[in-house]
């Protein structure tokens, strides 16, 4: 494995950080106190080409790898954990599935809009009553003639609301019977179909979370990726991919936390002196920075399987749980630094500590994680 960074992802790199300090830094906390999903970031993203980095240029995509789609979501992060992960969603779950999965019509009729963000992308497969529990889903697809009728509810639906298209896990099957679900593509306006519930959340509050409701909803069967049945196989394949994209969210708050608690150590005084001579602080920021580095390692390992077709389930796993674990506690610890300002609105760490939850518990819980972990190393 070989991690020394090209010069595109040294440049890619920078420009998310520009694009971030210029023009996400100033608002965020409005957009988090509002709990506003902000648009025309998004729109303005898909101008950069960042909206679709792995898609290829074909499809309208910038057609780059996994290493400068890792730096671009930490680089967002580290400055807003919510237009990271509408990011990390958008590229990696909506436009992922209709890439890998999708037929050559169906990428030459989204891919283009959803890599320059015309269209923003949601991705269905969670549910009120079926989180980790996906073989037991209530939200079903029956065929009727040349069509499908979806009916039920998506929930904690990353764009659930705003997405313009999304691809929906459905159930085709019996209740827990093998190969029971598919994927299909569906259009914002299409009848039956509708955003519900917006949630209320602790964190990632810029990053918009609503239900999806499916009321009679019928769509043509072109509209299907894939085989029938293949659905949770087809699920399972993105979340792995996805797992990388959420450890570099995860990744990008961290070092955002550390970096801001690193930087306040040197400023604040006490006794006489910079807080950070003195060896609890010190100690402290020791083991954020090697935290950070083993995350960082591990999403770099990923990466390079993921980019040369090579079994990486295992690893993409470790890799989200522990960027994800360790993202809590080094938001945690960076809030302990800055002492009772940590703990106040006016400095980032607030949010960098709430924002770090959802990484632990978003495309697979870290006991998720632990079990497909064991199973791999178990095999």
């Amino acid at each position: 494995m070989h991690f020394q960074q090209s010069e595109i992802t040294v440049q890619v790199a920078q420009t998310a950080r520009d694009f971030a300090n210029q023009h996400i830094r100033q608002n965020l906390m409005v957009w988090d106190e509002s709990q506003e999903f902000p648009v025309h970031i998004f729109k303005a993203l898909g101008e950069l080409g960042m909206m679709g980095v792995l898609v290829p240029e074909a499809y309208g995509g910038t057609g780059l790898s996994y290493f400068e789609y890792n730096v671009i979501i930490q680089e967002i992060s580290k400055v807003c954990g919510s237009i990271g992960l509408s990011l990390a969603a958008h590229n990696s779950l909506c436009t992922g599935h209709i890439m890998t999965f999708g037929n050559e019509a169906q990428k030459q009729k989204y891919l283009p809009k959803l890599a320059t963000a015309e269209h923003i992308g949601a991705w269905g497969l969670t549910e009120p009553n079926t989180g980790s529990d996906a073989g037991n889903m209530k939200t079903t697809a029956v065929k009727d003639g040349n069509n499908w009728i979806i009916n039920g509810t998506k929930s904690w639906i990353t764009h659930g609301k705003s997405g313009d298209v999304a691809v929906v896990i459905c159930r085709t099957g019996e209740p827990r019977a093998k190969n029971n679900s598919t994927a299909f593509i569906v259009d914002r306006g299409t009848p039956g179909f509708s955003g519900g519930k917006k949630e209320n959340k602790l964190g990632m509050r810029a990053s918009e979370t609503c239900e999806m409701i499916f009321d009679q909803c019928v769509i043509s069967d072109d509209q299907r990726l894939g085989e029938v049945g293949d659905g949770f196989k087809q699920a399972m394949k993105i979340l792995d991919g996805g797992r990388i994209s959420i450890a570099a969210l995860s990744l990008g708050i961290a070092r955002g936390a550390y970096e801001a608690a690193l930087q306040y150590s040197k400023e604040r005084h006490q006794f006489d002196q910079p807080i950070s001579n003195f060896q609890a602080i010190s100690f402290k920021l020791a083991d954020m920075a090697t935290k950070i580095e083993c995350a960082e390692l591990l999403i770099q390992q990923a990466c390079d399987l993921k980019m040369k077709g090579l079994p990486m389930t295992k690893e993409s796993a470790m890799a989200k749980y522990y960027a994800s674990e360790i993202a809590v506690e080094i938001s945690t610890d960076a809030v302990q630094i800055y002492g009772g300002y940590g703990y106040t609105k006016d400095f980032p760490v607030e949010k960098f500590y709430r924002d770090s939850k959802l990484c632990t518990i978003g495309e697979g819980t870290s006991e998720i994680q632990k079990l497909v972990i064991s199973r791999e190393i178990l095999k």
